[in-house]
């Protein structure tokens, strides 16, 4: 069983969520609130992971070719070169 050792948090304004959650009596206490939001964050974090995993696993099996890096490097350059003069153009 783990430990119930007390904390103390500064919420900032996320009080005032807090109080909103307390008063409308879907939580019993802040102990309450925390845990849940606690729960919501390692939801998050799981869900975040599996797209990065997707996306990982989507790049791996991409079979196209990568371009050398100088290349990507000079069309990016141009690109903000044109929106750079483009930007001048419109002042």
């Amino acid at each position: 069983m783990a430990s119930r050792k007390a904390i103390q948090v500064d919420l900032g304004p996320q009080r005032a969520s807090l109080q909103r959650r307390l008063e409308s009596g879907q939580y019993g206490d802040a102990s309450e609130v925390v845990r849940d939001a606690l729960r919501a964050l390692d939801r998050e974090d799981v869900a975040l992971d599996a797209i990065l995993r997707a996306k990982v696993k989507a790049s791996i099996a991409n079979k196209r070719p990568g371009a050398p890096i100088d290349d990507v490097f000079k069309r990016v350059r141009a690109k903000v070169a044109r929106k750079g003069k483009a930007a001048g153009r419109g002042a």
